[in-house]
């Protein structure tokens, strides 16, 4: 059985999130973007716990839930903050359990190190990574700990910010337990591989979706081929990296994300890394330190020329969601009615998101979509496409059409890749 699973969600009980994050409209919109499974998150905050507890329904022996026709599995981001030689932590980490009793008793151990009730992501200060791993596999050892976002600079494993230059460094005694980890928005998997001692994990990929809408939910996923979908099924697929059950993960295109790029947004400030190293990492506007992008932490820490392709690794493709392609195409906003009405009439006639995007072939596009659309839609799956790139929490911009481009370049607003 083919599924596609986004496993690193929030809910409406999370900090800058939407308050449609609930049960209703994740089953809603992940079955029109083409998921089968999808992380409930937030399993640590009381509120949300009860709801799930409510609206779920256990598939027996399978480690999952179900609401409608959608799969759920049981998870949640937690952020630690410590001090570690000599300097401030700040690394989020996504739990993954098979069950409420689980979740329970996870949860009443992480209450004795902060307050679960004032985020759907809690933050624990003083609680080690390692300290957090072996609390939740002492509660349950089949839960799976995977370092969130790897690169993001806040908040991640190795973050230019606060994290470390090793996950090694990170989890220590704890590592025996680490077998994935989550590329994050701003790195696809090309970019990890540049990294040999990232060879040993398996890299997963997630939407951190904060919204339901289908620009967010799923933009990252992960493919699978199974026989009897389980959690067990799906995590021994991602521990032996098994290419004929883990198939593919679905990317964001990096340069998309909040930050690929070294910038100073406050500034309007965005350089490639080889640029911002002849500043010194210095905003060349107010004389502030730039935020140093995931591209320039990833080459800081590379071992491997650009392009490199381990053996053993998962494959993956790349996508800019349906409603970007659609909003450039017919010239509305992302969240506008034309764009609803357009969405909806074209997942009619032809089915869901992903399977629009990775697999519909060219003369049906053509034959159903109008032009522009089918056009754009092509020109992604072949990378024919540019971009402004993401800087210091700012989305970076897509060009799909070659005028937009012209049109950028003319006015000289942007530089370009």
């Amino acid at each position: 059985m083919r599924i596609i699973c986004d496993l690193h969600l929030h809910s409406k009980y999370s900090r800058a999130t939407s308050q449609n994050m609930d049960i209703e409209n994740l089953a809603r919109y992940g079955k029109l973007k083409g998921l089968n499974l999808l992380g409930t998150g937030d399993f640590t905050h009381p509120l949300w716990l009860e709801e799930l507890k409510s609206k779920l329904e256990l598939v027996q022996d399978t480690g999952l839930y179900r609401y409608t026709d959608i799969l759920f599995m049981l998870t949640a981001e937690v952020s630690t903050i410590y001090e570690q030689a000599g300097k401030v932590r700040k690394i989020h980490h996504i739990i993954h359990v098979p069950s409420f009793e689980a979740v329970d008793q996870i949860n009443e151990k992480l209450e004795k190190h902060g307050s679960l009730y004032l985020d759907g992501r809690p933050t624990f200060n003083n609680l080690t990574s390692p300290e957090l791993v072996e609390i939740v596999m002492e509660c349950c050892d089949d839960s799976v700990v995977i370092p969130a976002h790897l690169w993001t600079p806040w908040f991640s494993c190795l973050g230019s910010k606060s994290g470390f230059d090793s996950v090694e460094e990170c989890y220590q005694d704890q590592v025996k337990h680490i077998y994935a980890v989550e590329t994050g928005l701003s790195s696809d998997p090309g970019m990890n591989f540049r990294l040999s001692a990232l060879d040993k994990y398996t890299l997963v990929s997630n939407s951190d979706s904060h919204s339901p809408w289908p620009w967010r939910i799923g933009r990252e996923a992960n493919a699978f081929e199974l026989d009897e979908v389980t959690f067990w099924k799906i995590f021994q697929a991602v521990k032996k990296k098994d290419r004929k059950r883990f198939l593919y993960t679905i990317e964001f295109f990096p340069e998309e994300g909040k930050y690929h790029y070294d910038g100073h947004r406050k500034c309007g400030v965005s350089m490639a890394p080889q640029d911002s190293m002849k500043l010194g990492g210095v905003c060349p506007r107010c004389g502030r330190m730039l935020t140093i992008g995931v591209l320039n932490r990833v080459e800081e820490l590379a071992d491997r020329p650009e392009g490199f392709i381990p053996e053993e690794s998962i494959p993956y493709k790349s996508l800019v969601p349906l409603s970007e392609i659609i909003s450039v195409a017919r010239g509305v906003k992302t969240y506008s009615q034309a764009l609803w009405k357009e969405y909806f009439k074209i997942t009619e006639k032809l089915g869901d998101e992903l399977y629009i995007l990775l697999e519909a072939p060219e003369e049906e596009l053509s034959k159903t979509l109008p032009e522009r659309i089918a056009e754009g839609i092509l020109r992604v799956r072949k990378s024919q496409i540019k971009f402004n790139p993401g800087h210091d929490g700012q989305y970076g911009e897509v060009l799909i059409y070659d005028e937009e481009v012209e049109q950028r370049f003319s006015r000289g607003l942007s530089k370009f890749m």
